[in-house]
């Protein structure tokens, strides 16, 4: 709060990716958003979440608490955002969050969990942290965490995907290429950035920074 100097004109909620602590002070997004009085909310839930259910609740009440406190009015807007993991949970908080954002910025995110659970040696112990307990068969748990297989209920909002050619991390092929295509396939809005060389949170040049503070900017307009 203390960055910006006039009036509230939207609330980004930044959801963190894989094995992330609590944060800092903000980042050069963070502050570059707060120069144009738009508030940075960074829900922090453990890092291995994953967005399951009780994440969902936490950063509703947060939500609301962040809403009640600085009386901000009912139709401010929000958008959901995120990189890898935080892009999987921009999503599906898109998908059941309380409140709908009018946008989504989503930096290299996981879109298909199923795939995601083998696609790196590392990944099923974060995955079963994050689901331990569900009553569910497993494949259905997974589906209810994936993007990709919850399209159906997405809100008809922008979305701005940005992804790297070279990402060895989180496939841009199974991931922000298939969640595009099929966005647009059930007629969203969407906006993908495809980048040359641009590996899994590093060496990301300056014009993504540029492009997802713009995107911000134009939807809360």
């Amino acid at each position: 709060m203390e960055y910006i100097s006039g009036s509230i004109r939207g609330v980004v909620v930044s959801f963190h990716g894989l094995g992330a602590a609590i944060r800092q002070g903000g980042t050069e997004l963070d502050l570059a958003l707060a120069e144009k009085d738009i508030l940075t909310v960074v829900p922090y839930y453990g890092p291995w979440s994953w967005m399951n259910r009780v994440s969902r609740q936490f950063v509703d009440e947060l939500l609301e608490r962040v809403w009640k406190d600085l009386a901000l009015p009912e139709d401010l807007p929000l958008i959901s955002s995120g990189g890898s993991m935080g892009g999987c949970a921009a999503l599906l908080y898109c998908r059941y969050g309380k409140r709908v954002p009018v946008a989504a910025d989503l930096l290299y995110p996981v879109c298909d969990t199923l795939f995601h659970y083998h696609e790196r040696p590392d990944l099923p112990t974060s995955l079963n942290c994050a689901y331990y307990g569900y009553a569910e068969p497993w494949e259905e748990v997974l589906k209810e965490h994936s993007p990709l297989h919850q399209l159906d209920k997405m809100p008809r909002i922008s979305y701005l995907f940005i992804h790297g050619c070279a990402d060895d991390r989180v496939s841009k092929k199974a991931h922000s290429d298939a969640m595009t295509a099929a966005l647009r396939q059930a007629g969203h809005q969407v906006e993908y950035l495809e980048i040359p060389g641009m590996r899994h949170g590093y060496n990301v040049p300056l014009k993504v920074h540029e492009k997802r503070l713009d995107f911000i900017c134009k939807a809360v307009g």
